[in-house]
């Protein structure tokens, strides 16, 4: 079972406390929703939506140090792993799904996109683009796995088995049929690029450009018509 949230323990977190994409995340969750992060890590980002937009939600966390920070928040949270599917959730479940730099960590992405779809009305997934620029100028000049701030691992040694660029991601949204409500292509300060050439390049070429200069990309999501 979940452990509940106790608002006299949790830590005050501000929006400048959240990580970059987790900060865009905040601003789609609306007021009083139903929430599942999955993924959720220390809860930093659950704990902000539950203080901020009461939101009523729940964190699921697979590492015994993110439970332990959440539970230490006072969240309510509960050990799973989210390669195993969302048995646990009925269709239509909660408000949000979230999925924020945990994407590139799953072993069956595409399953766990569907899960989420299932129980969310719409779900909000964040990923680091390994389309970036310098991911590509550090491959193509050294020959080796690049390393950046959003990325610090080294190849022997990472979580992240399954990483893509916003293009790859595009056509999975494509090819599973989902509507892709709203995509976000960040700078690493935590908004559209900023300079008036790559906001100009990002307004002319959305897709090309947003995958060469955006390291990390935002996409608010929701099942398909079809």
């Amino acid at each position: 079972m979940p452990h509940r949230h106790d608002p006299a323990h949790a830590a005050h977190v501000h929006a400048s406390d959240l990580r970059i994409d987790q900060e865009i995340i905040a601003t789609l969750v609306a007021r009083d929703a139903r929430v599942l992060d999955l993924g959720c890590g220390d809860g930093r980002l659950l704990e902000f939506l539950i203080k901020n937009k009461n939101a009523r939600g729940f964190g699921v966390e697979i590492s015994s140090q993110g439970m332990h920070a959440c539970i230490a928040r006072g969240l309510p949270v509960y050990h799973g792993d989210i390669d195993q599917g969302l048995s646990d959730h009925t269709d239509g479940a909660f408000d949000y799904v979230i999925l924020s730099q945990t994407l590139q960590a799953v072993r069956r992405p595409r399953f766990v996109i569907r899960e989420m779809l299932r129980v969310g009305k719409k779900i909000i997934v964040s990923f680091p683009n390994f389309g970036h620029w310098n991911i590509r100028l550090k491959l193509l000049t050294t020959g080796r796995m690049p390393k950046t701030p959003m990325l610090p691992y080294e190849w022997f040694d990472t979580p992240n088995i399954r990483m893509c660029s916003i293009l790859d991601f595009q056509d999975l949204c494509r090819q599973m049929g989902i509507n892709i409500i709203e995509q976000i292509p960040l700078a690493a300060w935590g908004g559209p690029p900023r300079s008036p050439l790559k906001r100009h390049l990002v307004d002319i070429l959305p897709r090309t450009v947003a995958n060469l200069l955006a390291p990390v990309a935002v996409f608010l999501l929701e099942k398909g018509k079809g």
